[in-house]
């Protein structure tokens, strides 16, 4: 039964980390995102290596990571409402979206 838990202790980092990862992104690439004038492929690339490198994103990538991390080992309700349910639902956005970006990438780079 321990090694169960301490897989899912891996998992439960991993999500955490994920979802925070994109969380921070989403936060720091819409606003610019919104505001921006230019169109296409290049736009993106541009702005994900903008926020990347910026340590605001990683500061809040890092607090992100604690608060759902913490939420993890919280009691049922808590761990439900604060970790399962946000880092699923961010994950599969944040899967989704890069996914169709790969996908478009692959399309026009062979027209």
């Amino acid at each position: 039964m321990r090694r169960r838990e301490r897989i899912m202790d891996y998992i439960k980092g991993i999500l955490s980390g994920l979802a925070a990862i994109f969380v921070a992104e989403f936060v720091f690439f819409w606003p610019t995102l919104s505001g921006e004038k230019a169109t296409g492929m290049a736009v993106l690339k541009g702005l994900l290596a903008e926020s990347v490198f910026s340590p605001r994103f990683w500061i809040v990538g890092v607090l992100l990571l604690g608060v759902f991390f913490a939420a993890s080992r919280g009691s049922t309700v808590l761990r439900v409402l604060f970790f399962w349910i946000p880092t699923l639902t961010v994950s599969a956005l944040g899967f989704s979206i890069v996914a169709m970006y790969a996908y478009l990438f692959t399309i026009n780079r062979h027209q």
